[in-house]
């Protein structure tokens, strides 16, 4: 079947803000949904004026740069989404809001991988829960007023995993990671509850397996050469870019009927499936099923049947 080709006004009309805008995923929806014709607002903390404790070089007018080289239209505002007075000017500057990206982390640096919660560095930890938990609730508090503000909006909180994959502790990971990704499956079943009088869908989204700036700069590759990589980490060939990631956010925010996944954790693989989207390579990396079925069982790398 041919890939779903999503055109420059499919979302012609329509205001977006992506939060936490400024690399990742993140970034790549909000260049997508500025393709797909949408306006963009991107906030986050890292600008040329100063980064964030993540302590990376991208930031947010990089971001608005990027959706404009696509043909979009974009504004970069610097925001700390952690302090409410600061979220709630940015409500009052956006008007109207129809597609609303969660996409605040920033707790790379607090990670602690494979340590047991007593090990773990509280500080760290509870840094990490008010990054993937505080600082959602306060964006939903402030901007979903706008999004009700007329029918059909959408909110996208990202995760890390599908809810199937979380419904078991995530070994080598630490929990406060943990609870507070494994945290965006409930925020998309209250959110969806508490949308669903004003014609708004909330889901949660997860990518796969991402060819993120920094997993590209850890594994010592590039975009163009990140095959590369799967010498040294096999289980890297399920990789997606983010490209991959706003194509199919894209795809689900241009669905009339995108109500029926309301309440619901989405995976890009997942999405792509259903709306026929390839990543920039042409294939449909389907991470989550991979990681489940190939990586965590222990088989060799192979991902015949999963992309």
């Amino acid at each position: 079947m041919a890939a779903t080709v999503v055109g420059m006004s499919t979302l012609s009309g329509k205001t977006a803000l992506v939060a936490g805008g400024t690399r990742g995923a993140s970034r790549a929806i909000a260049v997508e949904l500025g393709r797909a014709g949408a306006f963009v607002y991107v906030t986050g903390r890292s600008t040329r004026a100063g980064r964030s404790e993540v302590d990376r070089p991208e930031t947010i007018e990089e971001t608005a740069e990027l959706v404009e080289k696509a043909g979009g239209r974009a504004e970069a505002i610097r925001v700390d989404h952690l302090v409410p007075a600061e979220v709630e000017a940015l409500a009052k500057r956006i008007d109207p809001l129809d597609i609303l990206v969660d996409g605040l982390w920033g707790g790379d640096k607090h990670l602690g991988w494979g340590k047991p919660v007593w090990e773990h560095d509280l500080d760290a930890g509870l840094r990490m829960i008010r990054l993937g938990i505080d600082a959602h609730l306060i964006t939903s508090h402030f901007l979903l007023p706008r999004l009700i503000e007329r029918p059909g909006g959408l909110l996208v909180e990202l995760t890390d995993g599908t809810a199937e994959y979380n419904a078991k502790y995530r070994e080598g990971t630490s929990l406060p990671f943990y609870v507070a990704k494994a945290s965006a499956h409930l925020l998309a079943i209250g959110e969806a509850a508490e949308l669903a009088a004003h014609g708004a869908t909330a889901v949660a989204f997860t990518p796969g397996y991402l060819r993120s700036e920094m997993m590209l700069d850890i594994y010592g590759v590039t975009e163009d050469n990140w095959r590369d990589a799967c010498e040294r980490v096999p289980h890297f060939a399920i990789s997606e870019s983010p490209t991959f990631c706003g194509r199919t956010v894209v795809a689900l925010a241009s669905d009339p009927d995108r109500a029926r996944w309301s309440g619901r954790t989405v995976s890009s693989g997942q999405l792509a499936k259903e709306y026929e989207v390839d990543d920039v390579d042409g294939s449909r990396p389907d991470a989550w099923r991979y990681i489940a079925e190939v990586a965590d069982a222990g088989k060799p790398a192979d991902t015949t049947g999963y992309r």
